[in-house]
């Protein structure tokens, strides 16, 4: 059996054995609604996959953004922990002056 596969139908599943890409026609006169049919027949799983690699290259490019953030908040956060150790240490420096004084 010789039939074409189409996308919803692959003639074979196989990726080595499907028809590779090949550039479409750039002169437009030479296009009719038969070679519209066959060229939407002759898609490949690799033009199948193409919304499904834009979508991971989208969800990679969240999960970067949201380390990040996780990043920038953390370091916030040490900083302000910082600051209040820092402020600890001079009040019991203070203290501890304060007591030899006396």
């Amino acid at each position: 059996m010789n039939a074409t596969g189409t996308i919803d139908r692959p003639a074979t599943h196989d990726p080595m054995k499907q028809v590779p890409m090949t550039p479409s026609v750039s002169d437009t006169s030479a296009r009719n609604t038969s070679g519209a049919t066959e060229s939407r027949q002759n898609r490949t799983r690799e033009m199948q996959l193409i919304p499904e690699a834009l979508a991971r290259a989208h969800m990679r490019e969240r999960l970067h953004e949201a380390e990040s953030q996780r990043r920038a908040l953390r370091l916030a956060a040490a900083r302000r922990m910082q600051r209040r150790a820092e402020r600890a240490s001079l009040r019991a420096r203070r203290a501890l002056a304060v007591a030899v004084m006396q």
